[in-house]
């Protein structure tokens, strides 16, 4: 049994006035008690012609999903748990990749700044919170009818016993500044709306508006010595030297040879620090 103490709900119409007013981005913010996922429901509106901005917040999520099918639990009203529509017209779909990555900036430095917390992204897009790089958030990005639904679950009063997993943490658990739902989900929504707003009109390019630079700032995973689980069981061992201008993670592979990009795969921060000679 999930406690609720000192969980108050989100309040749905102050969110509205804050986000959905005259020259915002925000089209629509629903707020409901219990969903599904509201990646799912919300890919299901595009489909219907939902507008670019729409806003999907659920107080409790049953079927929550991250990367690879895996599956995102939060109690109720103990974290935030929402989804946003975008419809990047005028960006090649070739860099529609670097959505996922766009929200994971987004997310930490609205984490950081209002929650005065340690947050740093592993790559592609989990959020890293305070000294021991536990995960506090995942971020999940999937194209539907000409739009990208990004999908984020962060943990925020969640609670040692209520954690899924044991690398796992909350903003509550790392001592956050700021442990109200409602600021927090209008930080990340207006650092998010900044970031896309100067990508969408830099076409997409990484390096015009300036988010390959901004994102290898806050990767925890560049610089460290990693491991990744790669599809088909292949396992790469190396040195994270960057990004590339597809959002790849840039392996040196530990016994030499080409650099190697990797697009999907799971990483494994083994020690900081440059690959052993």
């Amino acid at each position: 049994m999930y406690s609720d103490l000192g969980r108050p709900p989100l309040n749905p119409a102050a969110l509205r006035r804050s986000l959905v007013c005259p020259g915002s981005f925000w089209r629509d913010l629903t707020v409901v008690s219990v969903t599904g996922s509201t990646n799912a429901d919300l890919a299901a509106a595009a489909r219907a012609g939902a507008p670019e901005g729409s806003v999907l917040v659920a107080e409790a999520q049953e079927s929550g999903r991250g990367r690879e099918g895996r599956e995102w639990v939060s109690p109720p009203r103990a974290g935030l748990t929402f989804s946003v529509l975008l419809r990047p017209t005028g960006v090649p779909v070739a860099r529609w990749g670097w959505l996922s990555l766009l929200a994971g900036v987004a997310l930490t430095r609205a984490v950081g700044r209002l929650g005065a917390v340690d947050a740093w992204l592993k790559w592609p897009n989990d959020l890293l919170l305070g000294p021991d790089r536990r995960k506090g958030a995942g971020l999940l990005a999937e194209v539907a009818n000409g739009g990208v639904v990004v999908g984020i679950g962060l943990n925020v009063t969640t609670l040692a016993e209520e954690l899924p997993r044991p690398d796992a943490t909350s903003l509550r658990l790392e001592g956050a500044a700021c442990t109200d739902r409602g600021p927090l989900l209008q930080a990340v929504l207006r650092e998010l709306e900044h970031d896309y707003t100067a990508w969408r009109a830099a076409e997409g390019d990484p390096e015009v508006s300036g988010l390959r630079r901004v994102y290898a700032e806050s990767c925890d995973t560049i610089g460290r010595y990693v491991r990744v689980q790669l599809p088909g069981d292949a396992v790469l061992a190396g040195e994270a030297v960057g990004v590339d201008a597809d959002g790849r993670l840039v392996v040196r592979p530990d016994r030499g040879g080409a650099d190697v990009a990797v697009a999907a795969g799971d990483v494994v921060h083994v020690r900081p620090g440059p690959t052993p000679s």
